[in-house]
C-alpha cells in the first residue's frame, strides 16, 4: 500500500473520520499517546483509516476497535541502516523477525547480495519490499565491488544503478564506503555522486577527520553510521552529519556514543543495527533493546523515542512517519513498559500485525541458489610459505569490526609458518567462490581463543567469499568444503570432520528456513565454536568482517593481507 494514497474517495473518509462523522477503519482505544515532540503522555483513542493517523485527543468509534488498555503508545521505529542479508535470512523471514520489536520501516542496503549477483540481487529485495509487512526501504549500493583489492561476484556502476533510482522503494544512495576514491576525486566515483546530488547518499567514513573529512562532506554525504567514538560522531554532528548509533552482532558503539544523545542534539541521532542475526535478536531484542539500554545510560525517553522515529524519518526524508498525528502514516507502537520497551503489539501502515497479515504477502522467487562456484579444497592450499617467522597477524577486537595490525614470531616446520595457539594466533584463509580462478588468501589472526579446529563462513564482506579460521589445515579444509556443498553458509570443524553448519543457499548468504530454525542453529554453532576453546560471543560475524578491505586496519581478502590504512596489499 502506497503512503498517503490521494484519491478523493480515501481523503473523504479520511476527512469525515477525522471529525468524528463516519468510523475509522481501525481505533485505539484506551491508548496513553507519547509525544516525541515535548514527551508528554495523553489519554486519548488514536483513529486510523486505511495506512493514515485521522484522530487522536479524542473519543473515536471504528469498524475494528482494538482495547490498547491504557499502554503508551510511540511511533514505529526506524532502522536507518543495516543489511537484511546479515540477518542471515530473506527479506520475507527479517519481516517476521523484527516488526513484533517494533520495527515498521527498515532502510536497507542489499550490499553484500550485490557484490554476489549485481542488479539481480537488488531486483529481489526490490521485489520483496513490495510485499513485506514492514516498510522495507532501499538505498542502492554505491561501492559493488568495495575494492579492487578482492574478487566480487559482480560490479555495479552508475548505469547499472540508473533503472532503479526512481522505484518507489528506493530512497538514494547507500554507504559510500569508497571515501578514498571520493577524496581522489575518481570518476566513477564522481559519476554515482552527481547522480544523486538531489536525493540521499549515505555515509560510511570510519576514524575519517579533519580537512579529508570536510571534502568527504563537499561530495553531499549526509549520514555515518561508523562512528565509534563521542569524540569522532561530535566532530561528524559538528559538521553537519547526522549520526547513526550502531548495535549490531559484533559492531556495538552504543555505550561508547550514548553520551551523545542530549536533548540538544537528538534531533540529529538516529538508531540502526547494521549487522544483527536472529540469535541475538531473540535474545536481546533489535531496535527495542537499543532504546531500553540508551535509557539505562541515562538518555532521556524523549531522546531515545525521537531518535528511532522522529529524528530518523527527517534523515533519510520520509516525511509521512515519525510522530503520532492526524495526516501521518499509522505506524504504531504498544509498549507494556515504557522505559524498558517492552513491545505488546505493533500497528504496520494501519494495519493490526499477527500471523494472517504475514500470510497474505505474495511470494517471491528466492534468486542465487548456485552462487557458489569451486570445487574442493585440499589442506594444502592453506599452507604458508616461512618467507620470515616475523610477520604481521591481524588482531581481533570483540564486538569491533576494526582490527589491529600486529607483530608476532611464529613457529616454522617444514619450511611453513603454522598457527600458534600459545599466542592465540590461528590461520586465516580467504577463498574465492565466484567465478574460480582459484585465489586464496592466506594470513594469521588473533583473537579467537581456539586451540583446536576451524570455523569457515561464506558470508564475508564485502565481497562475500569463503573466509576460514583454523588451529589446523586440515580442519579448515573440512569446513570450507562442507560449506561448498551447502551451496554457501556456516561451518565449524575439527580435524575429524564436521561438528555443526548452516545452510545459506540464497547467494550464499540467507537461509530458505524460517528465523526461529535460523536461530537454533546458530546457537548449535554457536556451542561448536565454544567447544574448540572459541572465546568472541559472535565468532560467526566476526570470521565476516575479517575480508572487510574498507575497515582499518589490518584485514585480508583472496589477493591476500591488505592494509587499510595505505590502502595497498601486504606484500
Amino acid at each position: 500500500m502506497p503512503p498517503f494514497s490521494s484519491t478523493s474517495t480515501f481523503l473523504r473518509k479520511a476527512i469525515a473520520a477525522g471529525m468524528g462523522e463516519v468510523p475509522a477503519d481501525l481505533v485505539l482505544k484506551n491508548a496513553r499517546l507519547f509525544s516525541v515532540l515535548d514527551g508528554s503522555f495523553t489519554k486519548t483513542d488514536i483513529a486510523i483509516v486505511e495506512d493514515r493517523i485521522v484522530g487522536t485527543f479524542g473519543t473515536y468509534y471504528g469498524e475494528t476497535e482494538f482495547d490498547a488498555g491504557g499502554r503508551v503508545v510511540v511511533p514505529g521505529f526506524i532502522d536507518t541502516h543495516l543489511h537484511v542479508e546479515s540477518s542471515l535470512v530473506t527479506p520475507f523471514e527479517f519481516d517476521r523477525c523484527v516488526l513484533p520489536h517494533g520495527v515498521t520501516t527498515a532502510i536497507c542496503d542489499p550490499h553484500e547480495i550485490a557484490n554476489v549477483l549485481g542488479a539481480e540481487g537488488i531486483r529481489y529485495f526490490l521485489d520483496c519490499a513490495r510485499e513485506t509487512v514492514l516498510d522495507l526501504r532501499i538505498n542502492l549500493s554505491s561501492c559493488v565491488p568495495a575494492t579492487a583489492f578482492e574478487t566480487s561476484g559482480a560490479c555495479l556502476e552508475i548505469g547499472d544503478l540508473l533503472p532503479f533510482r526512481d522505484h518507489p522503494k528506493v530512497i538514494g544512495l547507500a554507504e559510500f564506503m569508497n571515501f578514498p576514491g571520493v577524496l581522489a576525486r575518481d570518476p566513477k566515483v564522481l559519476a554515482k555522486l552527481a547522480a544523486f546530488q538531489d536525493g540521499h547518499i549515505d555515509g560510511h567514513a570510519p576514524l575519517l577527520s579533519g580537512m579529508a573529512l570536510n571534502g568527504y562532506l563537499a561530495a553531499g554525504i549526509r549520514t555515518d553510521h561508523e562512528a565509534t567514538t563521542a569524540d569522532e560522531a561530535l566532530e561528524k554532528l559538528a559538521k553537519g552529519m547526522t549520526i547513526l548509533i550502531r548495535e549490531g552482532s559484533v559492531s556495538k558503539d552504543l555505550d561508547a556514543l550514548a553520551p551523545i544523545l542530549t536533548p540538544d542534539r537528538s534531533a540529529f541521532v538516529a538508531l540502526c543495527t547494521d549487522d544483527r542475526n536472529p540469535l541475538d535478536i531473540a535474545e536481546e531484542g533489535h531496535l527495542d533493546s537499543m532504546i531500553r539500554r540508551l535509557i539505562a545510560h541515562g538518555a532521556r525517553p524523549l531522546d531515545a523515542y525521537r531518535a528511532a522515529s522522529w529524528s530518523a524519518a527527517n534523515a533519510f526524508g520520509l516525511r509521512d512517519r515519525g510522530q503520532i498525528a492526524p495526516g501521518w502514516r499509522a505506524d504504531l507502537v504498544l509498549l507494556d513498559d515504557f522505559e524498558d520497551c517492552r513491545v505488546a503489539r505493533v500497528v504496520s501502515a494501519g494495519r493490526l500485525v499477527n500471523e494472517t497479515l504475514f500470510a497474505q504477502r505474495a511470494p517471491v522467487t528466492p534468486v542465487g541458489l548456485d552462487s557458489v562456484k569451486i570445487a574442493r579444497v585440499e589442506a594444502e592450499a592453506f599452507a604458508v610459505p616461512a618467507k620470515n617467522a616475523h610477520t604481521r597477524v591481524i588482531g581481533v577486537v570483540p564486538g569491533r569490526i576494526l582490527t589491529e595490525d600486529l607483530r608476532r614470531t611464529l613457529p616454522v616446520a617444514g619450511g611453513k609458518l603454522v598457527a600458534d595457539i600459545s599466542q592465540d594466533v590461528l590461520k586465516v584463509a580467504v577463498v574465492e567462490r565466484h567465478k574460480g580462478t582459484g585465489n586464496v588468501g592466506r594470513g594469521f589472526v588473533s583473537g579467537f581463543g581456539m586451540t583446536q579446529g576451524a570455523i569457515a563462513s561464506s558470508v564475508g564482506h564485502d565481497s562475500h567469499n569463503i573466509c576460514v579460521v583454523g588451529a589446523s589445515d586440515v580442519a579448515m579444509a573440512h569446513a570450507v568444503n562442507r560449506v561448498i556443498s551447502l551451496k554457501g553458509g556456516f561451518a565449524v570443524a575439527s580435524d575429524h570432520g564436521v561438528e555443526a553448519e548452516l545452510a545459506l543457499p540464497v547467494a550464499g548468504l540467507m537461509s530458505l528456513e524460517p528465523f526461529e530454525t535460523v536461530r537454533h542453529a546458530l546457537e548449535d554453532l554457536r556451542s561448536a565454536a565454544r567447544a574448540l576453546g572459541c572465546t568472541l560471543p559472535e565468532p560467526f560475524l566476526q570470521v565476516a568482517f575479517l575480508p572487510l578491505p574498507v575497515i582499518p586496519h589490518l584485514k585480508i581478502t583472496d589477493f591476500g593481507l591488505f592494509d587499510v590504512d595505505r590502502f595497498e596489499l601486504v606484500d
